[in-house]
C-alpha cells in the first residue's frame, strides 16, 4: 500500500487564489490589508523567511513594508517601533521574526504586539481565545494542518487525533483546533511513556518533535492519516543511504547537494503505512505563509468592520 500525498504547495495555491480575490474586493472599498514585518539585524534565515513572507504579500495585494533594526537595538527601542506599529491604522498585521538577539525580551516585545494585529497568533488573548473555543488569529502552521485535512477529503470529528510535541507554536495550538472540531485529543512529548503504543491509537498523527525521522513503523497505524511537521537538514551520508535507499533519485540529489530535508516520521514507513501523508518538503511548510495571508485579511476585516 502506498498513501495519497497531501500536496501543501496545491493547497497554498488555493488558499492564496482565495485570499487575493477577497483583498481586490476589499481593496475596491478602499480598503487595502497591511502587514508589517520586524527584522532584526542580519541572520540569514530570517531574511529568507521575511523576504518570502513579503513576495507572498505582494502577491495577493497586501501592503506589506520590513522594519529592519540593528542586531545591537534593545528591547524598549523594539518596543518603540512595535508601539508606532500598533498605532498605525494602515497596519493590520504586525509580525517580528524570531529569533531575537539575546539581549531583547522577546516574550516582553511578543506580548506588546496589538493582540488584534498579531498575525503569528502567538499572544496569549489570542492563544486564550483559541482554548476557550472562539478562535480569532490563530497560529499560522496549526491552522494550516486544519486545512490540509479539510481540503485533503479527511474528516476530523469523532477520530482519535495524536498530537507529538507540546510547543506553544504548533503542538499545543494544533491540539486545541482538533479537539475544537470533536476530535479526541492526546498530547505526547519526551516524558510520555511508551510513546510508540500512544502514536498506534491515532487516526490523525501529527509530528512536531523536531527529531529527524524519529518516527518510524512502530508509531503508525495502518490506514492513519499522518501530518509531519518537522523540516530537519540531513548531511550525513550513512544516514541519507537509510532514510532514501528506495527512492533513488532523492539519494543521487542528496550526494550531489550534500544535504537533504527530512521530516520527523520516517518517510518509507509514513509512505507504506498511511492512508494519506505529507511529504517534507512540499507537506505542512507551504502552507505557513497562506495562512498568514489569510490570517492578515482577517485582522484586516475585524479591525475594520
Amino acid at each position: 500500500m502506498s498513501g495519497r500525498i497531501l500536496n501543501g504547495n496545491q493547497i497554498r495555491d488555493q488558499i492564496l487564489a482565495e485570499v487575493a480575490a477577497e483583498v481586490a474586493e476589499l481593496t475596491t472599498q478602499g480598503v487595502r490589508p497591511g502587514l508589517a514585518a520586524v527584522l532584526v539585524g542580519e541572520n540569514p534565515a530570517s531574511q529568507v523567511y521575511v523576504r518570502n513572507k513579503m513576495r507572498a504579500s505582494e502577491k495577493v495585494g497586501i501592503a506589506s513594508r520590513t522594519l529592519t533594526p540593528s542586531a545591537e537595538i534593545t528591547t524598549d527601542e523594539l518596543l518603540a517601533i512595535v508601539d508606532d506599529l500598533n498605532r498605525d491604522d494602515e497596519v493590520d498585521g504586525i509580525l517580528v521574526q524570531l529569533p531575537l538577539p539575546d539581549q531583547v525580551d522577546s516574550a516582553k516585545v511578543l506580548l506588546a504586539i496589538d493582540p488584534a494585529k498579531d498575525v503569528d497568533g502567538f499572544h496569549p488573548v489570542n492563544m486564550g481565545a483559541l482554548a476557550t473555543g472562539a478562535p480569532k488569529l490563530v497560529p499560522c502552521t496549526p491552522a494550516g494542518l486544519i486545512e490540509m485535512l479539510d481540503r485533503g477529503g479527511v474528516e476530523i470529528s469523532g477520530k482519535n487525533a495524536v498530537v507529538l510535541g507540546r510547543s506553544n507554536i504548533v503542538g499545543k495550538p494544533a491540539a486545541l483546533l482538533l479537539l475544537g472540531r470533536n476530535a479526541t485529543v492526546t498530547i505526547c512529548h519526551s516524558r510520555t511513556k511508551d510513546l510508540a503504543a500512544k502514536a498506534r491509537e491515532a487516526d490523525i498523527l501529527v509530528a512536531a518533535l523536531g527529531r529527524p525521522a524519529m518516527i518510524t513503523r512502530d508509531f503508525i497505524q495502518p490506514g492513519a492519516v499522518v501530518l509531519d511537521v518537522g523540516i530537519n537538514r540531513v548531511t550525513d551520508p550513512a544516514e541519507a543511504e537509510r532514510l532514501f535507499s528506495y527512492k533513488p533519485k532523492k539519494l543521487a540529489r542528496f550526494h550531489e547537494k550534500g544535504s537533504a530535508l527530512v521530516g520527523d516520521v520516517n518517510p518509507a514507513d509514513m509512505e507504506e503505512l498511511a492512508s494519506a501523508y505529507t511529504p517534507v518538503p512540499g507537506g505542512v511548510g507551504p502552507l505557513t505563509i497562506a495562512m498568514l495571508m489569510k490570517n492578515t485579511l482577517t485582522a484586516a476585516r475585524a479591525r475594520r468592520g
